[in-house]
């Protein structure tokens, strides 16, 4: 039975995507001496605001999803911040591979709303994964699926979000309208032949 280990070796921006993407590398190792055909990998992404500490402005940002500091005792908890699949090839003992994680600038959403609020330092990560994997059995293939409890904690640092979104949103911010008011502002735009909003 194959011995599946995960470990977070970097997240760092994509800057070749067509939208924002940070790229998370994966190292598997297989401990069993098995050799895998292959991992169909789904990873749970999660934040874990509890795990580091915030200056005052960072607290500030933030009492929108927490609350006042006082509270946060019982509202700073780990929060989803993202599914992600790869199709991991086949290898003997260990292997590296790119797991894609698109990301939003939309400020409405909380896992944004918390990483624009951060001035610097490091986001705490836990990935969470689960998965099928391919290996080869005694009549044939052998089909098993990733343990409930194989998961991984990375530190990013802020400075990895900042340049993401600096990246594919340079020197400006995401504003949410009603789509009447979208509509009109697009009608002005084309009026006047104006190539960018």
């Amino acid at each position: 039975m194959t011995t599946l280990g995960f470990q977070v070796l970097e997240v760092a921006a994509e800057r070749h995507a067509a939208a924002p993407t940070l790229i998370a590398r994966l190292r598997l190792t297989e401990g069993s001496g098995e050799v895998v055909h292959a991992v169909a990998l789904r990873a749970q992404v999660r934040i874990d605001p509890q795990r580091r500490t915030y200056h005052a402005a960072e607290r500030e940002a933030l009492l929108d999803l927490f609350g006042e500091p006082d509270r946060w005792g019982t509202t700073l908890n780990s929060f989803l911040w993202m599914h992600a699949t790869a199709m991991v090839p086949g290898f003997t003992g260990q292997t590296q591979v790119d797991l894609h994680l698109p990301v939003t600038y939309d400020t409405e959403v909380a896992a944004s709303k918390y990483l624009h609020g951060l001035a610097d330092g490091e986001i705490a990560l836990s990935f969470l994964f689960n998965g099928t994997v391919f290996t080869r059995g005694t009549t044939g293939f052998s089909v098993t699926q990733v343990p409930w409890d194989a998961e991984a904690r990375h530190r990013m640092p802020v400075a990895v979000w900042r340049e993401v979104m600096d990246h594919y949103f340079p020197n400006s911010g995401w504003l949410r309208l009603e789509r009447d008011t979208l509509e009109a502002l697009t009608r002005y735009k084309s009026r006047r032949s104006l190539p960018t909003w």
